[in-house]
C-alpha cells in the first residue's frame, strides 16, 4: 500500500474534481489518501484531511493538482522528507508541471510500479534575524523559486545592504532584491530581467529591482555562499518566499539565504527538456 498526498488548487474547479477522481482511484486500490486540511474542506473530502506537520510523514508520493503556486506549497510541505512530487498541469504557465490531468490515472498506475524518473532540484533555504519576528514555522523557510525583499510603502525605495559570505557588496537602493535558484530563473526574476538558467544547475543569482544606481545586473553566485540583505535607512521592507508574505522587517533586521541541504524532488517520465519548454512558453518556435 502506497501512502499519496493531493495538493489542490483551491479556486479551480477542474482542480478539484480531479483529486476526487485520484482519491476513488487510489482507495479502490488500496492505498492511503491524504490532503492538507484545508484541500480537503474545499473539494468535499474532508475524511482525508490531515494536519499540515503530519502530512509528509511515511508519504511516498505527493501529486500537486493546479499550477507552479500549488507546486511551490507542495514543495514546501513535503521536500524536507525527500518525498518525490508529481505536478499535474490546472493552472497557467505550468513551467513545473508533468502531465495534463487525463493522464493522471495513468501516471499513478506508473509510479505505483516504479516506472518513472526523479529530477533534483536546488533548494533555498532562507532564515530571518529579527527581534519579535513571528513564528512562521520556525527560524528556517525553504524555497524552490526565491526569497524577495522588497519595499513596504509604494512610491519609494528601500535600502539593502548586501553582504556575501561575511563582506560586505554594496547597498541597493531599489524597489527590491530577489535571490533565486535556478528553477526560479524563469519565474519573479526574470520578469526583473536577470538570466534564465538551467533548473538542474546549482548557483544562487542575485537580482535587483528597479534599483536607483548604475550598478543593476544580476550576481551569479555559487549554491553554498552565504546572502546576507539588511534593512538599512529609514523604511521597513517586506519578506516573500516562494510568493508566500511573511512578514515586515525593520531597519536592522536581516534575511539570509544560501543553497539548502534537501532537494525537490521532482517526478518525471523521460527526461524534460528545458529547451523545448522555454520555446513552448514563450512562444519562439513561430519565429
Amino acid at each position: 500500500m502506497a501512502v499519496v498526498a493531493l495538493f489542490v488548487h483551491h479556486e479551480r474547479d477542474e482542480a478539484a474534481r480531479t483529486a476526487r477522481g485520484a482519491a476513488a482511484w487510489l482507495e479502490a486500490r488500496g492505498h492511503e489518501v491524504r490532503l492538507p486540511r484545508d484541500d480537503a474542506a474545499i473539494v468535499g473530502l474532508d475524511p482525508f484531511g490531515v494536519d499540515d506537520r503530519a502530512l509528509a510523514d511515511g508519504l511516498d508520493l505527493a501529486v500537486s493538482l493546479g499550477g507552479d503556486g500549488t507546486i511551490l506549497r507542495t514543495v514546501d510541505l513535503v521536500s524536507t522528507e525527500g518525498v518525490p512530487v508529481l505536478g499535474v498541469h490546472i493552472g497557467q504557465l505550468g513551467y513545473l508541471t508533468e502531465i495534463e490531468p487525463e493522464h493522471l490515472d495513468a501516471a499513478l498506475e506508473r509510479i505505483l510500479t516504479g516506472d518513472h524518473d526523479v529530477q533534483e532540484r536546488m533548494l533555498l533555504d532562507v532564515s530571518v534575524e529579527a527581534a519579535g519576528w513571528p513564528d512562521h514555522g520556525g527560524p528556517h523557510h525553504l524555497a524552490l523559486n526565491e526569497a524577495v525583499l522588497e519595499k513596504t510603502p509604494s512610491g519609494h525605495t528601500v535600502r539593502l545592504e548586501v553582504w556575501v559570505n561575511g563582506e560586505f557588496f554594496t547597498t541597493y537602493a531599489t524597489d527590491g532584491l530577489i535571490v533565486a535558484t535556478p528553477t526560479g530563473s524563469t519565474a519573479y526574476a526574470f520578469s526583473a530581467r536577470g538570466p534564465i538558467v538551467a533548473p538542474t544547475h546549482r548557483s544562487l543569482q542575485l537580482t535587483p529591482v528597479s534599483p536607483h544606481m548604475l550598478f543593476d545586473r544580476t550576481l551569479v553566485l555559487n549554491p553554498d555562499d552565504e546572502i546576507r540583505l539588511v534593512v538599512c535607512g529609514h523604511r521597513t521592507a517586506t519578506l516573500s518566499v516562494d510568493g508566500r508574505n511573511l512578514g515586515e522587517l525593520v531597519p536592522g533586521d536581516a534575511v539570509v539565504c544560501t543553497g539548502s541541504e534537501h532537494r525537490a524532488r521532482m517526478v518525471t517520465f523521460g527526461e524534460r527538456d528545458f529547451h523545448a519548454i522555454l520555446k513552448a512558453k514563450f512562444g519562439l518556435e513561430d519565429r
